[in-house]
């Protein structure tokens, strides 16, 4: 199988390989601040890699991402204090965001372009407003407290940390899926074009639906692991706008619709925003948001797109040569 594969994917699951065992040694090899970063990258590497399922494969500007993220938060954190077991909670959070975003993207994946955009991004701050208003459910603008999970800081941190890593995988193996399966083609074909689409026989609304539908998944569970890894959430918290910019952001800048792409430019933004936090403490926004500018207009089709053809070239020659 390995040996059918074109050398970059070879290489690019050889690259993951490593870094899951490098992001499993975390916890034993690293204090606090490590596994802090590596939980929230295993969250924002679900996320750019649910977002692409709809903002990369079928080109649909999403930015919907805090809502399902939020709504699966507060569904999470609801469950658990109603007595739900947490990994019920969990599981319960991501069946019933992924049920909501169906029924939602069955109206608004109506629109396009622009106005789908600016209507994905309304759902966030009606689903905040409403989450500070429904005090008897909600909390209110009080917010709610979830159940800390015993054991002490330490075994919570691991439990959690161990938790957004299994979900990070299993949003990469739905990617593989897609990538490969005739949803990932029919999506594409979405992408080029969608009316052209719909002429062939492609059923564009059904393909539709199940991308945003898988899109919100994975981001409603991570919100509910959010929620009970930080212990309490708020709808200023779980609804910020600032997370449907970083998202797509992210997918971007390592290249969108690809498999490998929303890995890389999450690793680099990460990477990219913690040097500039410890070198541009008071300014840092300002300059991670031009730092970002720049690469999105300089690699319109992000990292991976960067010419490593010939890299690659030179190296299953060199390899043929080695051969005896």
């Amino acid at each position: 199988m390995m040996d059918r594969m074109p050398a970059r994917d070879r290489i690019g699951f050889i690259l993951v390989g490593l870094g899951v065992i490098a992001f499993a040694l975390a916890p034993w090899i690293g204090g606090n601040y490590l596994v802090r970063f590596a939980t929230s990258t295993c969250l924002f590497i679900t996320m750019a890699l649910s977002w692409n399922f709809i903002g990369g494969y079928a080109r649909y500007p999403s930015f919907a991402t805090a809502a399902f993220f939020g709504f699966g938060a507060y569904a999470g954190a609801i469950a658990q204090t109603r007595g739900l077991a947490m990994p019920g909670a969990w599981l319960f959070a991501g069946v019933l965001t992924a049920i909501f975003a169906a029924a939602l993207g069955f109206v608004i994946l109506r629109l396009r372009g622009h106005y789908f955009a600016v209507g994905s991004l309304a759902i966030v701050e009606i689903l905040r407003l409403g989450a500070s208003s429904w005090h008897g459910l909600t909390g209110g603008g009080s917010g709610l407290n979830v159940p800390i999970l015993p054991g002490g800081p330490e075994f919570a941190s691991r439990v959690f940390f161990y938790s957004m890593l299994a979900l990070a995988l299993f949003t990469f193996a739905a990617a593989i899926w897609v990538d490969r399966s005739s949803l990932g083609f029919g999506l594409r074909c979405i992408r080029q074009n969608e009316s052209a689409a719909s002429m062939l026989g492609i059923d564009v609304d059904r393909l539709k639906i199940i991308a945003f539908a898988l899109s919100a998944t994975f981001v409603g569970a991570g919100g509910a692991i959010y929620a009970s890894w930080v212990s309490y959430i708020d709808p200023a918290e779980s609804f910020q706008i600032l997370l449907t910019i970083k998202v797509p952001v992210m997918v971007l800048l390592g290249g969108a619709g690809t498999l490998f792409g929303p890995l890389i430019g999450v690793l680099a933004f990460q990477i990219l925003e913690e040097r500039i936090w410890s070198n541009f403490l008071q300014i840092h926004s300002g300059v991670l948001g031009l730092v970002i500018v720049v690469l999105v207009f300089c690699l319109p089709g992000g990292l991976l797109a960067v010419p490593y053809r010939d890299m690659f070239r030179r190296l299953s020659f060199l390899r043929r040569k080695a051969l005896p």
